[in-house]
């Protein structure tokens, strides 16, 4: 099993036409199995077969890899932080660590059990980008170059209770589904959305994008 989902994962990153290395394929396949084997005791995700958390997990996580590159080396990339919000078991945070080393990526969650994963995983992976918080979103300060989130709440809600850990100059990257336009219409005169990035993920038929915001004066 473990090899086809090796071979699952290269393909899919292939297709993504993303540059990663055999290290870092082997850290997602191995916090895969960490996100298992806690998923067992901590109740981490609903999606429990293998194949399932594949594709709806990893390579759905991937996919926002080569988008947050490209903002980030637009940005002048290396040090530069992200936080992501209500990360439960580590996604999209954790892929982004493996695939961004320059990057540094705090995951917070409000539930104890799920900021302590993170910070197992970060222990077991050896990523020493990656750091695990129990808090609140609206309780942490920046400044955060991104701040992103992966079906976490509504739109208005996402930016309202980060505003004040996003840089000046930050931007919040979202994960939805399908173009979430009642949540569009909804955002405050403070938040501009300035681009809905489609995005495809190998092995799964939905629709998938990335809502791009920023603050404004």
């Amino acid at each position: 099993m473990t090899a086809a989902l090796a071979d699952q994962l290269h393909a899919g990153v292939r297709a993504l036409g993303l540059a990663l290395d055999e290290g870092q394929l082997a850290r997602l396949l191995d916090f895969q199995a960490l996100l298992q084997k806690w998923n067992k005791v901590y109740n981490l995700t609903a999606v429990r077969d293998p194949q399932d958390m594949l594709t709806h997990h990893l390579l759905d996580s991937l996919a926002a890899v080569v988008p947050l590159r490209r903002h980030l080396s637009g940005q002048g990339g290396a040090g530069r932080r992200l936080l992501d919000v209500g990360s439960g078991g580590g996604l999209p945070g954790v892929v982004f660590a493996i695939c961004c080393p320059d990057l540094q990526v705090s995951c917070v969650d409000t539930v104890a059990k799920k900021a302590a994963f993170i910070q197992q995983a970060a222990g077991a992976l050896g990523l020493k980008n990656l750091h695990g918080i129990h808090a609140r979103v609206e309780t942490l300060p920046g400044p955060y170059d991104v701040v992103s989130c992966r079906a976490f709440a509504a739109l208005a809600d996402f930016t309202a209770w980060s505003r004040q850990a996003l840089a000046p100059h930050g931007v919040w990257l979202a994960m939805k589904g399908r173009r979430p336009q009642d949540e569009i219409a909804a955002l405050p005169a403070g938040v501009q959305l300035f681009h809905v990035e489609q995005l495809s993920v190998p092995g799964l038929d939905a629709e998938r994008c990335i809502c791009w915001l920023r603050p404004v004066a």
